[in-house]
């Protein structure tokens, strides 16, 4: 190459370079822009919702001395109010926020909005797919360990694996959280506790408790991950239903429980729900049993015997109220149209 060619290709790159730094200058002022509106709108925001709770406040008080059609009135007023702070939800997933205790002591004051829909469903995409591959890498593992591996290094790994499972799944959903998904209630406390049971039977020594429930548990995680397969692949099919028809938020994720969207299509899935719940008590039932034994010296089997009641209260308590609402609600409507 001459030293003219190498001289012209100098001068374009130069040009090519200016064109990138002024290019790079506007993206600065956008992004500056763009943070001075968040600031404005999450500001807005708070002012807003401080004004509707007062209003609130005022519209309980007046209600207890208003004529019946103020009330309805009254009732009007809130119900729209209800709806502004459905509206409101919306809005801050996509405004920078503050992260909650949780995210605060695993990552700091990092904040995690995703700004885009099309980050927001790829992340939730992602982190399905995540639950799916565990669910049978877990299932596969619990196998393994059953029948074929009968050492306490490889259960020490299936242990710890589950342990790295669940604070992962709950890093990540406190993200999607935070972007708007609603997933919430004791379907967020579930996987809390699930770490801590898991982290409880990873510091569990060998010994004869040990291998008296070894089984029982190997067995219990075969037949937990099979019916969170199951649930990952109805439930996603059901939601897909439900986005198209608009009835779900996008950002809605598969959950290992009920909830009162699966009503119409996967009630056959609470047999399997229900016989999961009770083996969770029965573990319950036979880790007190062996606290009780005069071999019994591990502190690990008494405080499992308590996580695995709290599992299957939680559990058990939180889809019987579910179906509960949904019968109550369907006798209602039926009423109606009576």
């Amino acid at each position: 190459m001459s030293l003219q060619r190498c001289q012209e290709e100098w001068e374009e790159i130069e040009r090519e370079f200016q064109q990138l730094q002024e290019m790079h200058k506007t993206y600065r002022q956008k992004l500056d822009e763009l943070t001075h509106l968040q600031t404005i709108c999450s500001s807005s925001i708070g002012k807003q919702k401080k004004s509707l709770r007062e209003l609130n406040c005022s519209l309980h008080r007046c209600a207890k001395t208003s004529s019946p059609k103020e009330i309805e009135q009254i009732k009007d007023i809130q119900s729209q109010i209800k709806e502004k702070q459905n509206v409101f939800f919306d809005m801050e997933a996509y405004l920078p926020k503050k992260n909650g205790l949780y995210l605060n002591l695993v990552l700091g004051n990092v904040n995690v909005t995703l700004l885009s829909t099309q980050a927001k469903f790829a992340y939730k995409d992602e982190y399905e797919k995540f639950k799916l591959y565990m669910t049978i890498i877990l299932m596969l593992g619990a196998i393994t360990c059953w029948f074929l591996l009968n050492y306490r290094v490889t259960d020490e790994i299936f242990n710890f694996l589950l342990v790295w499972y669940y604070c992962t799944l709950t890093i990540r959903e406190s993200i999607l959280m935070s972007n708007g998904s609603r997933i919430k209630g004791w379907w967020v406390s579930h996987h809390y506790v699930s770490t801590f049971l898991s982290g409880v039977m990873l510091t569990w020594p060998e010994g004869d408790m040990y291998q008296m429930f070894r089984n029982q548990f190997l067995a219990f995680s075969v037949y937990q991950s099979f019916v969170q397969f199951l649930q990952y692949y109805y439930q996603s099919g059901c939601l897909y239903r439900l986005r198209a028809l608009g009835e779900r938020n996008h950002l809605d994720l598969t959950v290992e429980g009920f909830q009162s969207w699966m009503w119409r299509g996967l009630t056959f899935l609470l047999p399997f729900l229900f016989f999961g719940h009770f083996w969770q008590l029965y573990n319950a039932v036979t880790l007190f049993g062996l606290s009780r034994h005069e071999d019994c010296k591990e502190w690990q089997v008494f405080m499992l015997a308590l996580t695995f009641l709290v599992l299957f209260l939680g559990n058990f308590l939180t889809t019987l109220k579910v179906v509960h609402q949904k019968i109550q609600k369907n006798k209602e409507e039926v009423q109606k149209k009576d």
